[in-house]
């Protein structure tokens, strides 16, 4: 066992992983890049990528993911970073330019989630696309982007848990650590003439729960069964996770004047809704009913509208409009009323 760690190791001792100077950035002509932008810099472009694939897989136009990728990039970091000083306001009050510092870190995953979010449906709403529709075709890379970014917070010494000694225990030292993130419980850990503490990676517990949000996700997506079916399957799954992880975080943000973690009151709020907006959908589509969604089936790989339930697989057709016989129009052919393509209906 290690007893003393230098300032730039990492290591996982019941794993027999014991990294030696991993950095926490490079320089280049003098100007120092820390190696958390460049990650988060891959998760983004990596989940990018993912989206405009999965749009062009169903049909839709790639270029459309891409354009909404530059709003979606400037407008989530602005999201994250006032996440994160709302709720961290008594570090910010008496140095407001502290604010627009973002080398000193301070980024909140769900304020850049939420910022996406409204982003995208204003960019759908101008462009007159399905906002559920995208937001299921962007989902996977967004959290492929989270699973690849949760590897900053690794090289950043930061986004750990409280003290365990459990297998996947990590060990950082003292001094490569903010001490406001160093609990009482960690401390009270540490042990006599050692300089490191041992906590829950939890950068990695949400990393590796995304990654299998992520293949879910991949596996199921040729069988849902309406528009926005996705964008629930994240929130919900996330949210499960995020409630779990957050709440053995020391690093936690609070409701103003309050010990109650504001991201697992959030997390769990998203799953609750999520599961009961899923249920409620697929009652109504079990009983027939019309659905604020659009229902839709597979055929070959491409997502297609349906005007019934996708359970019964069948286009609606026109009483007296079968093939061959003419309707009461005179044109020999059934007329399908095309959707609205500025609505999340049928």
């Amino acid at each position: 066992m290690q007893d003393i760690m230098n300032a730039t190791d990492i290591a996982f001792p019941h794993l027999g992983i014991y990294l030696e100077n991993v950095p926490k950035g490079f320089s280049i002509f003098g100007f120092h890049i820390a190696l958390y932008g460049v990650i988060i810099g891959l998760g983004v472009l990596s989940g990018v990528l993912m989206a405009a694939y999965v749009a062009k897989k169903e049909g839709v136009d790639p270029d459309l993911i891409w354009d909404f990728a530059i709003y979606a990039i400037v407008f989530s970091i602005i999201g994250a970073r006032i996440y994160y000083v709302v709720f961290r306001w008594d570090a910010y009050r008496d140095d407001l330019l502290g604010v627009f510092n973002l080398r000193n870190g301070g980024l909140a995953i769900y304020g850049a989630v939420i910022a996406a979010f409204i982003t995208l449906w204003v960019y759908c709403r101008i462009k007159k696309q399905s906002f559920l529709q995208i937001a299921d075709i962007c989902v996977p890379g967004l959290v492929l982007g989270q699973v690849i970014g949760r590897w900053g917070n690794f090289t950043n010494r930061e986004v750990f848990g409280e003290y365990t000694d459990n297998l996947l225990a990590m060990r950082l030292p003292v001094d490569a650590v903010r001490s406001v993130d160093i609990s009482e419980n960690v401390a009270a850990h540490i042990l006599e003439g050692s300089n490191y503490i041992q906590v829950h990676p939890t950068f990695l517990y949400e990393s590796l729960w995304n990654l299998i949000l992520l293949f879910i996700m991949l596996l199921y997506r040729q069988y849902k069964k309406f528009r926005g079916e996705m964008w629930l399957l994240y929130l919900g799954g996330y949210g499960l996770g995020r409630a779990w992880i957050e709440g053995i975080r020391t690093d936690t943000l609070f409701i103003p004047h309050t010990t109650v973690a504001v991201s697992q009151v959030l997390a769990v709020i998203l799953f609750v809704a999520a599961l009961a907006a899923d249920l409620l959908i697929r009652v109504r589509m079990k009983r027939g009913e019309s659905t604020p969604v659009a229902t839709v089936s597979v055929n070959k790989g491409r997502m297609q509208d349906m005007s019934v339930p996708a359970e019964t697989g069948q286009e609606e057709v026109r009483p007296g409009a079968e093939e061959g016989e003419k309707d009461k129009t005179g044109s020999g052919t059934a007329v399908k009323a095309e959707p609205d393509e500025n609505t999340d209906q049928e």
